[in-house]
């Protein structure tokens, strides 16, 4: 019996995700926002129902037990240079603009015992995630800068390598991590900013692992055992998270969890890209273009139990306290049946249940591992700027 026919179950997890709501690692609806709506969040009210134009509103977070969420600050990998950084601050301004006009359902939560207090106050515990290293132009000031406007996590690459760190989606560069991209990962730590190894290529994780004093998160991606994608982690890397203490929060996009699906993607970006538009595009005239390559070729379809295949697996290789979820929502086009926006992670739960997952385990997976990650690193952060200060290193001193 499945989730989405078992009404015991989804009653159950409705019920869990009162005590322990879901901490979701990867939203992009500010990116959505600027690229749908130019920032113009009076436009898209999310106060509002958003259905036909995002995954995510208000009611909707609320109706799939959402208590904290890490909004994305990302910046697409042709933004670079300053120009990158720039717009990264106008990601960060969304998010508080986002805080400001919605205080009594959104609450900034910089800390962990922030992440508990904002959800005491019944409001969704808003934090961000910087998405990939060209948001710093090279620049350790430039990464103590946006830890200070409130990013908690960067995700070391996009989908494209950077010089000192390689990408999954990209040829091999500097083998993993450049030795100023180890200095990257050290100053991360002293400044609490956690690691986040989704879309990295395996070399850079597992070179991340050998660097970082802190537990390292993976934002958004799930298993490469289970589909065999290379945004998704192996195996030996999901096995060195309970010595890290990290946290991997399996995605839902359908391109990265369903065998199936990887092929048709290639397909679908390949007709994107020939029509002029970016792959990643979600605008109206770009998902014309998508609809029109579907109508032709339907899109395999993945489910709830697609995404908890992968997390039986995470479990059983890392451990229940190293697992979590993100579903990377207004960052994709395509979501799986019963997972088609955030009001859905009660399916998702309810899909748990029927396969034998204890409440503790469920209560771990959405809640407590996420928080006890900020909360591990802020440990770390603490003990590093005890014996040491900012690194002024540069790139060129360190990579030459």
């Amino acid at each position: 019996m499945t989730s989405l026919d078992s009404r015991d179950s989804l009653a159950e997890a409705r019920a869990l995700l009162a005590d322990f709501p879901v901490v979701d690692g990867h939203n992009d609806l500010p990116w959505a926002l600027r690229e749908k709506a130019g920032y113009d969040i009076g436009e898209l009210d999310i106060a509002t129902d958003q259905r036909g134009s995002l995954h995510t509103d208000i009611a909707r977070l609320r109706a799939g037990g959402v208590g904290a969420q890490f909004w994305s600050v990302y910046v697409r990998t042709d933004l670079t240079g300053d120009a990158a950084v720039s717009a990264t601050l106008e990601q960060i301004d969304c998010v508080d603009q986002l805080l400001t006009r919605y205080p009594a359902d959104l609450g900034r939560a910089l800390t962990a015992a922030d992440m508990e207090k904002v959800r005491a106050e019944g409001r969704i515990a808003s934090l961000m995630g910087a998405e990939g290293g060209h948001s710093i132009n090279n620049s350790l000031a430039t990464l103590r800068a946006l830890h200070t406007l409130g990013v908690r996590y960067m995700t070391l690459t996009h989908n494209d390598n950077i010089a000192w760190a390689d990408s999954a989606t990209d040829e091999p560069g500097v083998g993993g991590l450049s030795p100023f991209g180890h200095e990257v990962v050290r100053e991360m730590n002293r400044v609490g900013m956690l690691v986040d190894l989704s879309h990295v290529a395996a070399t850079t994780m597992r070179a991340a692992l050998d660097t970082s004093t802190a537990p390292v998160i993976f934002s958004h991606s799930s298993s490469r055992a289970v589909c065999d994608h290379p945004r998704n982690i192996p195996d030996d890397v999901l096995e060195r998270l309970p010595a890290n203490g990290g946290v991997a929060m399996a995605t839902f996009v359908p391109k990265f969890v369903l065998q199936a699906a990887v092929d048709w993607t290639q397909a679908a970006d390949d007709n994107m890209r020939a029509n002029g538009f970016h792959h990643l595009d979600t605008r109206p005239e770009a998902m014309k273009v998508h609809e029109a390559f579907e109508a032709s070729n339907p899109r395999p379809i993945a489910t709830a139990a697609t995404v908890a295949d992968h997390l039986d697996h995470m479990r059983e290789v890392a451990g229940v306290d190293h697992i979590g979820i993100g579903g990377d929502y207004d960052g994709t086009a395509f979501t799986p049946s019963g997972l088609d926006d955030v009001a859905g992670y009660p399916n998702l739960i309810a899909e748990l249940i029927d396969r034998g997952w204890s409440r503790s385990d469920l209560a771990k997976l959405t809640w407590r591992n996420a928080v006890r990650v900020l909360g591990a690193a802020e440990d770390v952060a603490r003990d590093e700027q005890s014996r040491r200060g900012p690194s002024i290193a540069t790139l060129e001193q360190l990579d030459g």
